[in-house]
């Protein structure tokens, strides 16, 4: 092996780690709020019904405008060029703002209930922008460490086993630290503020990590290139493969989301066992990071179409085993929870790493189409579908909690048999639904796969190869049409062998 190989495996380990490490914290500090500042404002701070509903809607109405604003912070990412790369001075703005208002945003106060609701909303909408800004960055910096497909499956499963690590770290942690924060200082209210400026910590000390070690490939940077906001119309509603697998995976997303954020209040209100929701958190933990690390091995075997379709299938069936799964006080109640819950998790994590890999083959595919590279704003869409999916997940949640009597029910025992059945049909019939329908639109529509995505890298580097030669304009163009395809959208396609039509 000679010295510049071992250099390059070094500095693709480097990368593939330090990048996936930097989620850890950020997806700690994520998970705090997406899935329990609900749960905290109604049953630990204990707002009124009037404040609880103000709230809801102030974060349905923050989340879809911070997720319209995406592509645009996108466009503002790819236009950057620094000494450390465009993609870690957003990372570190984002990081730094957001951790502060995190804390912030869980300091009790007393506030009346119009007072609440105004101040609720500014922090809200600011740390909503910031954790975009820091988002943006990270996740559109993927596709510029490897062009590899096989690479950025490893780069995309080290990422998410991290993500699923912080993710589950505060799922199974908030439930006995902030109880025993709580008993310790005699105040619930502030054992969150705690836990929360934790989570902010642990951001900033694994995000350090990816600032310090990961350096993405400049040789992919075009010189002179340079996006207008006015061409965001074209780069996404022009690439028809980003936005098949943006339909798709804003309707799981939104189906997904909205069932884990009914996760407490189902094991309080519905299963009738709170203690039990740690135990559960746990083991899908596992279940989840297992599906993450043997992913790259499972997608040697078959093509990512049909794992695809598995996934679809046993998810499928862990949502309706969940559904007439028992309360805790009947016989298996447990076996039948757990083992719904991990095909549920299992399977959504190969969608959710399929659905990224999918994303991100379309910024090449967007490079082929429009002769520009723009791996932020093709990347933006994935945080525009993620708060679009927490925006419709919190008016659902906020909407059932108090539709279902669950607001004023104060346990399991008094909630009715109508209530009950209204919850989990909106935990799980609906959504279930959307992540079937979601299927069908991408079976429909994307049509990028592996042999084509090859065909589309050929040409990129054929037209790499004939710049840095100095080939001019003219002569590059035709050189491009004559070597592989030309930029027809694969939407147009009609070829018999699958290749676009010319």
């Amino acid at each position: 092996m000679t010295a510049s190989t071992t250099a390059r495996a070094a500095h693709t380990r480097r990368n593939r780690y330090g990048f996936g490490v930097g989620t850890i914290g950020r997806d700690m500090a994520y998970t705090i709020v997406s899935l329990y500042l609900l749960f905290y404002l109604s049953d630990v701070l204990q707002v009124s019904t009037t404040a609880f509903a103000g709230v809801t809607i102030v974060m349905v109405l923050t989340r879809i405008f911070d997720a319209v604003s995406d592509p645009f912070i996108g466009v503002i990412v790819d236009n950057t060029r620094t000494r450390w790369g465009k993609f870690k001075p957003w990372i570190l703005i984002g990081l730094v703002a957001s951790t502060v208002l995190l804390v912030v945003m869980f300091t009790p106060n007393d506030l009346g209930d119009a007072a609440f609701i105004a101040v609720f909303a500014v922090v809200y909408l600011a740390w909503s922008v910031s954790y975009t800004v820091n988002d943006v960055g990270y996740w559109s910096m993927l596709p510029a460490l490897s062009q590899d497909q096989k690479e950025r499956e490893k780069i995309g499963a080290v990422a998410r086993i991290c993500s699923a690590i912080g993710a589950f770290t505060m799922v199974v942690a908030i439930v006995p630290v902030s109880n025993a924060i709580g008993a310790a200082i005699g105040d619930m209210r502030w054992s969150y503020f705690w836990v929360a400026t934790g989570a902010a910590v642990l951001m900033i000390v694994f995000q350090s990590v990816t600032l310090l070690v990961v350096r993405e490939e400049r040789s992919l940077l075009v010189a002179g290139e340079h996006t207008r906001f006015r061409d965001l119309t074209r780069l996404i509603f022009r690439n028809d493969q980003l936005l098949a697998v943006a339909g798709s995976l804003a309707l799981f997303m939104i189906a997904f989301t909205t069932t884990i954020n009914f996760g407490l209040y189902y094991f309080t209100y519905v299963y009738g066992d709170e203690g039990m929701y740690t135990i559960f958190a746990l083991v899908l933990g596992v279940s989840q990071i297992t599906a993450f690390a043997t992913y790259p091995l499972v997608s040697r075997l078959a093509t990512r179409r049909t794992l695809f379709g598995i996934a679809i299938a046993v998810i499928s069936v862990g949502y309706v085993v969940f559904f007439f799964a028992p309360p805790a006080s009947s016989a298996g109640a447990v076996a039948i929870v757990v083992l719904s819950g991990i095909a549920i998790f299992a399977a959504q994590a190969v969608l959710q790493l399929l659905m990224l890999m999918f994303v991100s083959d379309t910024v090449e595919y967007g490079q082929w189409l429009f002769g520009q590279r723009n791996d932020s704003v093709t990347l933006s869409l994935q945080p525009f579908i993620y708060k679009l999916g927490s925006a419709v997940a919190s008016g659902i949640v906020g909407w059932t909690v108090i539709a279902s009597g669950m607001k004023d029910a104060g346990d399991a025992g008094g909630m009715t048999d109508g209530g009950t059945v209204l919850f989990k049909a909106m935990m799980l019939l609906v959504p279930l639904a959307m992540i079937l329908l979601s299927y069908v639109l991408w079976l429909r529509f994307y049509r990028l796969d592996e042999k084509r995505y090859a065909q589309i890298r050929a040409e990129l580097d054929a037209r790499r190869a004939a710049m840095t030669d100095g080939v001019g304009a003219a002569d590059l163009d035709a050189a491009a049409a004559a070597a592989t395809l030309r930029p027809v959208r694969l939407s147009e396609e009609s070829g018999a062998d699958g290749r676009p039509s010319a």
